[in-house]
């Protein structure tokens, strides 16, 4: 029997209208009730109607590309590389000939809006979908995304996670995975190197997989040096923005005076840092060195240049979009590792001698 709009409504216990809002996503809707018509949605199975079920083998020209923030480089560059794959057809064609339609979808960092745009796409019976980025974490959200890409996947939609770690899809599914703890322990052992033994440590968004391993990877670098027992002193919070970088800076400088690093989880916030550091008197790297994640392209500009890891962000999003156009075959069991590699300039140095 086909699930109708009323049979959702129903069981979200809303109304059809609000059913209608959440799916079109042309109208704001609080995001608990989102989340119960989202959940409805995958219990009963439910498309737009009995035609498009039959029709869900067949796809459309439009490939979504998912984004946290197209603003911030680090998503605008990978979107930027895979639309000019998706853009360009066969190899050897020229303009948009053979190619399709890629839509930007950002999400703003919000767990709801991911599975938002995933259901709109869906609906669209859309040829492929990227999801870059970091995943927000949590079991309920992650079992939704992981639903929702199956089923996806499932319909004849290609599957392609960028800088995200794997998820159990089957289908036509890839996973291109940022090794972010391999780079961040490379990160802070360089450091550990020069000499340093208390380095602060300001971290990503809370509840993403980002933040999370190369949180993970610093800290076993600490380990690996005996370092590990301080490492919750010398961490604060923050985000991948320049604000939460200057903030941290100046929380750590206030309560570990002994400081004589920071290593900020990405680029944008180490400038922060540093603004910090220059406010406060402090030279980059005479008195503290700084370093940071990603190696986006104002990093090598900074006054002193910036040691960081660079991620190969414009290949892996035109990888990506090769993937997604079926160009490029999935990697041995659907999963490939990015390398991270560290990228040493004028911003670290051996600590200060007493």
């Amino acid at each position: 029997m086909t699930v109708t709009l009323a049979d959702v409504a129903a069981r979200a216990g809303v109304s059809s209208a609000t059913v209608s809002r959440v799916l079109n996503g042309n109208y704001p809707v609080a995001g608990s009730t989102r989340a119960r018509v989202l959940r409805a949605v995958e219990e009963l199975e439910y498309v737009v109607n009995g035609q498009a079920r039959g029709l869900a083998a067949a796809t459309s020209d439009l490939v979504g590309v998912l984004v946290n923030d197209i603003a911030d480089p680090f998503f605008g560059i990978m979107a930027g590389a895979a639309q000019a794959e998706i853009a360009h057809g066969s190899r050897g064609g020229t303009g948009t000939c053979g190619g399709k339609l890629a839509v930007v979808c950002n999400t703003g960092g919000c767990p709801e809006a991911e599975l938002t745009y995933l259901t709109l796409l869906q609906r669209q019976r859309a040829a492929g979908v990227i999801v870059t980025g970091g995943a927000a974490e949590g079991t309920e959200h992650t079992q939704a995304v992981t639903a929702k890409l199956a089923r996806l996947a499932s319909d004849g939609t290609r599957v392609v996670l960028c800088g995200r770690p794997p998820l159990p899809l089957d289908g036509d599914a890839a996973t291109l995975a940022f090794d972010n703890r391999g780079g961040a322990r490379r990160l802070t052992g360089h450091l550990l190197e020069l000499g340093h033994r208390h380095i602060g440590y300001i971290t990503g968004p809370e509840n993403r997989s980002t933040t999370r391993h190369r949180l993970e990877g610093h800290r076993a670098a600490l380990a690996d040096h005996g370092l590990a027992a301080d490492a919750e002193r010398l961490t604060v919070g923050g985000d991948f923005g320049r604000a939460a970088g200057y903030r941290g800076a100046r929380e750590l400088l206030d309560t570990v005076p002994e400081l004589t690093a920071i290593v900020a989880a990405n680029d944008t916030a180490a400038l922060g840092v540093c603004a910090a550091l220059r406010e406060r008197g402090l030279r980059v790297p005479r008195d503290v060195s700084v370093a940071g994640f990603d190696d986006l392209p104002f990093s090598v500009d900074a006054a002193p240049a910036l040691t960081t890891v660079r991620l190969p962000l414009h290949e892996a999003g035109a990888r990506a979009g090769r993937l997604v156009m079926g160009r490029e075959s999935a990697p041995p069991g659907g999963v490939s590792m990015v390398t991270a590699r560290l990228v040493t300039r004028a911003s670290t140095a051996p600590p200060p001698t007493s």
